[in-house]
C-alpha cells in the first residue's frame, strides 16, 4: 500500500526541555530526539516514519510527539504501509533474510545460521517487529544499530534504525499491537 506524507510531518519544535535519556549519546544536536507539536491531529500512541526527513514520530497526547532521527531502507528496499508491532525483543538475535544473502553474499552468507544478540549485532539493543494481518511477520524491524553513523541515511535492507539509547527509550513506550505507518 502506497502512503503519502501528511502535513503533520512538518512538525515544529516545542519549548520543552530535552529529557535526560535523549542526551545520553554524543551525536550531532540535529539528530537528538525532540518533543514537537504536530501539525495535524494524530492518535496518541502511534509510530509514523517520514522517509524524506529521516524522522520517526512517537505520538503523544495533546497533539505532540517525540521525534527521533532514523536510518531507513536504501534504494527500493524501503516499504511503505501500515503495520503493527507484533513482537518486541531486547538484544535480539539476527539472521539475514534469503533476499539479503542473495543481494550481497559476501556480507551476509557468513551469518545465514544467525547471530546472537549483543553489542556487535546489527539489530542493536532493542527491536520492534513489524507485522501485517495478511503477512504476519514482514521481517521489517524498528531497531537499534551498532553503527550510529548510519542515522539520517538510506542504508538498511528495509528496516528503520535508531541510535541504541534512543531505541531503548522508544521500546519502553511502545506496547504490542501499536500502529506503525511508514510513509
Amino acid at each position: 500500500m502506497k502512503l503519502s506524507r501528511r502535513a503533520f510531518l512538518g512538525a515544529s519544535l516545542s519549548t520543552a526541555a530535552l529529557p535526560a535519556w535523549a542526551q545520553s549519546t554524543s551525536i550531532p544536536d540535529r539528530y537528538m530526539p525532540q518533543i514537537v507539536d504536530l501539525q495535524s491531529l494524530l492518535e496518541p500512541g502511534e509510530i509514523h516514519v517520514d522517509p524524506v526527513t529521516f524522522d520517526l514520530y512517537w505520538t503523544l497526547p495533546e497533539n505532540r510527539a517525540i521525534k527521533y532521527t532514523v536510518g531507513i531502507g536504501r534504494d527500493d528496499l524501503y516499504e511503505t504501509g501500515e503495520f503493527y508491532v507484533g513482537a518486541k525483543k531486547e538484544w535480539p538475535s539476527w539472521t539475514p533474510t534469503p533476499d539479503m544473502i542473495e543481494r550481497d553474499p559476501d556480507a551476509y552468507k557468513q551469518y545465514e545460521d544467525g547471530m546472537p544478540g549483543g553489542p556487535d549485532n546489527p539489530l542493536g539493543a532493542r527491536a520492534l517487529y513489524l507485522f501485517t494481518p495478511e503477512r504476519g511477520d514482514t521481517y521489517l524491524r524498528i531497531h537499534g544499530t551498532n553503527q550510529p553513523n548510519t542515522i539520517a541515511s538510506r542504508v538498511s535492507n528495509g528496516c528503520v534504525r535508531l541510535i541504541n539509547s534512543h531505541v531503548e527509550h522508544l521500546y519502553k513506550q511502545v506496547p504490542l499491537d501499536t500502529r506503525v505507518v511508514l510513509y
